[in-house]
């Protein structure tokens, strides 16, 4: 090399030895290109929170059968039902603006999966900087689970809003336990308490969590953490109005519908976080697990080596408290009321879950690594969220369309259980027909659920078949909408089955093609419809 060489290298390198300046212009073209598809990744998840194509299910149907009612009538109507009211207030507001047709009664949902973002941004940045701000929001706006109850007319993306809503004004109440901030705690809490009971769990795991950190904390939090301890009794206190309908709940209305959680069904609801039973949808939890293991355990030591403290990381430790603190708490509770698990129950443990998940992210000190950790999750979270857009949750449609085509005006359509009759009912034209459910012989509109394991097993089958006979008489048909397999049921759905296939009154009995009873054919609700045509007016 010449001399006009050296001297080349060191007026571009700097001086002989060291490396010169960063290329400053392609750095801020990379950043650029991240923003650009981040951007274009969360414009996509709010897009898929506003797009589903499947009929209301059972419980869609029902939320929005109660939430029409007059307010005065709402506390009698969720006595029956089991559940809290504010999401119920909510949509009654929201259906007298926007109607009641599918996608105007799931966009309330839709709305508050979008609100949620900006939380969990400000959630994660506070955690762990920028960096983890950015990986919560990818993960949450690409979350298949998020994406689902961001397009069911249900109270799941408003229990996962408020508790983003309440991570981030208790990270402020503990740094400065100003009254705004307080207040912020107690209103989040009060509004968890009037959304979803589970949410008992996670208030009461997070208030033993603040007295330990009162008494036996960090000094400079202490006061922070009594203050907050404050606010959420405060918050609980607003909940004792409601109290008589929740005793109430727990005595007669319950979960009669499955059965009690288990540690083993816990950890199913985290792996449902990553989509459920599918390839990506495993490969996706398996990742929440170790991420997770990272968040709580992992620090960086260099580019490729992660260090773990089995005492955990200060930064994770509230977060894990709050999510294995309330699984724990719910198999508790659910042995001693005897209450059932869903997997969407556990949206109260999202939020903590996906910030541990994106803390463990930021235990990889390679640039390149973590954005391929990120491009691997993003990738199995938006295979498993489109699915959702024709994934059907019901067969109702399918019943509806083959009664338009075969029923007439005052023919009986009888529903059992009762569960399959809010979802039909809201297809059919009213007043066409004669609806009655199992075992209540109520309108199928609404399911009530006082006792209902005690009714169930208490009613008559042949009975109810000869009531059906009654109400067709001569001249109309009897459609019978059932599907076998339910809790508390038994095999009385087929019993009433079979006494109509057996009634001589009867000339014609079939079962209407393309809606033979299958579960495997759709995401929630199969259903059979069987037909029965009198004697006197032929097949």
């Amino acid at each position: 090399m010449g001399r006009g060489d050296a001297a080349g290298r060191r007026d571009a390198d700097g001086p002989a030895g060291q490396a010169g300046p960063p290329d400053l212009q392609g750095l801020h073209r990379f950043r650029t290109a991240v923003l650009l598809v981040v951007g274009v990744l969360v414009a996509t998840g709010l897009v898929l929170r506003f797009w589903a194509r499947s009929d209301l299910w059972l419980d869609e149907a029902l939320t929005v059968n109660i939430a029409r009612l007059p307010l005065a009538h709402l506390p009698a109507a969720l006595r029956r039902d089991g559940a809290p009211p504010l999401y119920y207030v909510l949509l009654h507001f929201w259906m007298g603006l926007y109607g009641t047709s599918d996608l105007a009664v799931r966009s309330l949902s839709g709305v508050l999966g979008c609100l949620t973002l900006p939380f969990v941004w400000v959630a994660g940045r506070r955690l762990g900087g920028r960096g983890v701000g950015l990986a919560a929001v990818l993960l949450l706006a690409t979350s298949p689970f998020a994406v689902r109850y961001s397009t069911e007319n249900r109270m799941y993306a408003l229990v996962i809003l408020l508790v983003a809503m309440g991570v981030v004004a208790l990270q402020r109440a503990l740094e400065r336990p100003r009254p705004g901030n307080l207040v912020a705690v107690g209103a989040c809490v009060a509004g968890l308490l009037y959304t979803h009971y589970w949410s008992l769990y996670l208030v009461g795991v997070t208030g033993l969590f603040l007295a330990f950190e009162a008494r036996w904390g960090p000094v400079a939090r202490r006061t922070g953490a009594r203050r907050a301890l404050l606010a959420v009794a405060a918050g609980c206190i607003t909940f004792l109005p409601w109290m008589p309908v929740f005793v109430f709940q727990i005595r007669h209305t319950g979960t009669p519908w499955a059965e009690p959680a288990s540690f083993v069904a816990l950890v199913n609801a985290i792996s449902s976080f990553g989509g459920g039973p599918t390839s990506q949808g495993r490969g996706l939890a398996l990742m929440y697990f170790a991420l997770a293991g990272f968040g709580l355990f992992g620090a960086a030591r260099g580019g490729f080596h992660i260090d773990l403290d089995l005492r955990t990381r200060p930064v994770g430790r509230g977060l894990a408290v709050a999510v294995v603190g309330t699984l724990s708490a719910a198999v508790v509770g659910g042995t001693l009321f005897t209450s059932a698990f869903q997997a969407r129950y556990a949206s109260v443990v999202l939020v903590p879950v996906l910030l541990l998940v994106a803390l463990g992210v930021a235990t990889f000190g390679d640039a390149r690594v973590r954005l391929g950790v990120m491009a691997v999750a993003v990738a199995c979270g938006l295979a498993g969220s489109f699915p959702n857009i024709w994934t059907s949750r019901t067969q109702a449609g399918q019943v509806a369309a083959a009664l338009a085509a075969g029923a007439r005006p005052g023919d009986v359509i009888a529903f059992c259980p009762d569960q399959l009759g809010p979802a039909v009912d809201r297809l059919m034209p009213p007043g066409r027909y004669q609806e009655v459910t199992f075992p209540r012989r109520s309108s199928p509109a609404f399911v009530d659920w006082v006792d209902y394991a005690a009714v169930n097993e208490h009613a008559d089958p042949a009975a109810f078949a000869a009531y059906l006979e009654a109400l067709a008489g001569s001249s109309h048909q009897v459609w019978f909408v059932w599907m076998g397999g339910y809790q508390s049921l038994a095999t009385k759905c087929e019993s009433i089955g079979g006494q109509l296939q057996a009634d001589r009154h009867f000339a014609a009995r079939q079962a209407v093609a393309g809606v033979a009873p299958t579960q495997a054919l759709v995401g929630y609700e199969g259903m059979g419809l069987l037909r029965f045509t009198p004697v006197a007016t032929g097949p």
